[in-house]
């Protein structure tokens, strides 16, 4: 955990959608995992590498939750179910199909996670191509930590891919200050552990892209103490964004906005 220092204040972020933009490497993984689950599909193995389908995986990827789902998102699509659906219903949808195919949320994460690490461990540097930092973004990390600012990040992300992007993107940040998939806990208990160790915490703000991480926070009293922000430039629709306009704890903040981040928490 990190070292508490007076007048301590904590930005802590989330990494995919707030930091990093990883849909083209999410789709080819998901494209990947589509073809090796559903290999006996020869019709959808032909569509899948159309542009048509790319855009639409990343219009729908803020409805996956967990890596497992995404060649679930591609599975509904070619399953026709409609775009709009989709978003609206995702949970029932996903579920209907892990039913109807007698599929199992494991084998699929699984069959993810190896593609991936087969993928990285044939060519490093071509998957990390793959990933897109927003503009701005790690200019402004680098300026909070000059302002005396801790840098968190927060993410189901494995902390190892992490700190290799954030190493190439020339962000400095500890292995301690990142919370990746591998610490096997939820977003709104890390927020409490920091509270808990950080005595001379002054303020704590929490980037996420993701609505419901942020409405789960909302709804520990414990938690009222951090700032809460949904970074309209991450994988989220503007119907989750319309939701927090009036929202009493969470609030919208843009890329332009988060490039001041830093001036607010001097104040």
């Amino acid at each position: 955990m990190p070292e508490t220092f007076p007048h301590h204040k904590i930005l802590a972020l989330d990494f995919d959608g707030v930091i990093c933009n990883g849909l083209r490497e999410y789709f080819e993984i998901a494209r990947r995992s589509y073809l090796q689950i559903w290999r006996q599909d020869l019709v959808a193995n032909l569509e899948i590498t159309s542009e048509t389908w790319r855009q639409d995986f990343y219009n729908l990827r803020p409805v996956v939750e967990t890596g497992w789902e995404m060649p679930l998102v591609l599975r509904a699509l070619q399953l026709g179910f409609p775009m709009q659906d989709i978003l609206s219903n995702w949970g029932t949808i996903a579920q209907q199909i892990i039913t109807d195919e007698n599929l199992q949320s494991s084998e699929i994460a699984q069959t993810v996670d190896g593609l991936r690490d087969q993928w990285i461990a044939a060519d490093v540097d071509d998957w990390l191509s793959y990933h897109d930092f927003y503009p701005g973004v790690a200019t402004q990390i680098q300026q909070a930590q000059t302002l005396g600012i801790e840098v968190l990040i927060i993410s189901t992300k494995e902390g190892r891919f992490i700190q290799e992007l954030l190493i190439r993107s020339g962000i400095d940040l500890p292995r301690s200050a990142i919370f990746g998939k591998e610490t096997k806990r939820p977003k709104p208990e890390i927020l409490q552990s920091l509270i808990a160790t950080n005595p001379q915490l002054q303020a704590l703000w929490f980037v996420e892209d993701r609505l419901k991480t942020l409405e789960q926070v909302a709804s520990r009293p414990s938690l009222d103490s951090v700032k809460l922000f949904l970074a309209d430039w991450g994988y989220n629709t503007q119907t989750m964004r319309d939701k927090v306009i009036n929202h009493p704890r969470i609030q919208l903040i843009s890329l332009t906005e988060f490039s001041v981040v830093g001036k607010h928490f001097q104040g």
